[in-house]
């Protein structure tokens, strides 16, 4: 998910990384806490303690959220979810699962250890400030301490807010999971809330952007679009866990083939296959024997006027592992496969033996028809 983030440490089995991208939150929480923030709180004090008050608040805020996420993190694993590691990143901090909750119960207590952690934070730092007031004068220290009590608490009251991907639209899923038994709806209905308050955000970000508050309209437009296209990505890799599970290369490939012999020239080649019938990856059979397969990228390397007597047994790629996948590969794995390789297309095979194509667009229909399909099945 995040391939340019890097690990700091790691935290009894979670590794703890940080994405480029939280560099900018983290300027601009210390920009504007030292140069506005705290100087409206507390003013006449040198500029340079607002900067040490703003760096000493935001590493705590950004330990704040990661004890968020170790929260989150700490109590999937007790329920058997595996955890990969927590990333920080541009709108926050986010603990990456290696598998779905299997049950509404552990969906339920999972999103509700965030805000929890939070709201004990939250208290936390509140009593922290009383007791700093309460034994010596450290104004600048009681400031920096509320501050972080009230972000903790904006912290948790926001992730409640009923909105898919945010924890309380995963309670939100949850319960209606319980209630429905359909993990699928349920996590379309809570998508369509996570995409309501994505669209409100950005509302009020353009609503703020007109009224001049510049950084706060801006902030707003990025963390609703963020929502927006995270509820229905979340709603998609649901979608696709239910259609593509329990599924094989054999079930969803094509066995209608177009094959061509290693005899074929190049022109004929180009003329009757790759532009009449649209074919992008071919095999070559030669006596009902798999040799390889032709596809453009061999094409490229071929000058034109050499196509004419150039044949297809001259330039053929041959079978690599690459290239070719077995009929009961599990349709995520092959997911994975293209997401590694960049392929699109792949030749089924067994035992040298030609069984049929799969791609990419295979796997978008038939998760557009298993779309369709569950959408209707719940309309009547």
């Amino acid at each position: 998910m995040f391939a340019n983030a890097i690990k700091l440490f790691s935290i009894n089995g979670f590794d703890i990384k940080i994405d480029p991208s939280w560099l900018v939150i983290a300027t601009l929480v210390t920009w504007s806490l030292s140069q506005q923030y705290f100087p409206d709180v507390l003013p006449m004090l040198p500029q340079a303690t607002y900067l040490i008050m703003a760096i000493a608040a935001m590493l705590c805020f950004f330990a704040s959220l990661l004890l968020h996420e170790l929260a989150h993190s700490v109590v999937a694993r007790r329920l058997g979810l595996p955890i990969k590691s927590i990333t920080l990143f541009l709108f926050g901090g986010v603990a990456e699962l290696e598998a779905e909750p299997k049950s509404a119960q552990v969906e339920f207590w999972v999103a509700l250890a965030g805000p929890a952690m939070s709201l004990g934070l939250a208290f936390g730092f509140w009593v922290l400030e009383q007791g700093v007031a309460l034994v010596f004068d450290a104004a600048p220290l009681r400031v920096v301490l509320s501050y972080l009590a009230l972000i903790n608490l904006v912290l948790a009251l926001f992730n409640l807010v009923p909105a898919f991907p945010l924890d309380g639209g995963r309670v939100l899923r949850a319960y209606l999971w319980h209630r429905s038994g359909n993990v699928l709806s349920a996590t379309e209905t809570a998508a369509k809330s996570g995409s309501v308050f994505g669209y409100l955000l950005m509302m009020f970000g353009l609503l703020s952007l007109f009224q001049g508050a510049f950084v706060t309209g801006l902030w707003q437009l990025m963390i609703g679009g963020f929502l927006l296209l995270a509820a229905r990505s979340s709603y998609q890799a649901q979608l696709a866990h239910v259609a593509f599970e329990r599924k094989t290369v054999r079930d969803l490939m094509t066995r209608d083939l177009v094959t061509v012999g290693p005899e074929m020239t190049l022109a004929d080649f180009v003329s009757k296959i790759v532009l009449r019938r649209g074919a992008s990856i071919v095999p070559v059979l030669e006596a009902g024997i798999l040799l390889g397969h032709m596809d453009r990228s061999v094409l490229s390397g071929i000058d034109r006027e050499n196509w004419d007597s150039t044949q297809v047994g001259d330039v053929f790629a041959g079978l690599d592992e690459e290239s070719v996948v077995a009929p009961d590969l599990p349709i995520p794995d092959l997911i994975a496969r293209i997401g590694a390789t960049g392929r699109r297309k792949f030749l089924v095979v067994q035992e040298h033996h030609l069984l049929g194509v799969i791609s990419l667009s295979d796997l978008t229909h038939h998760l557009q028809a298993s779309d369709y399909i569950l959408h209707h099945s719940h309309t009547r």
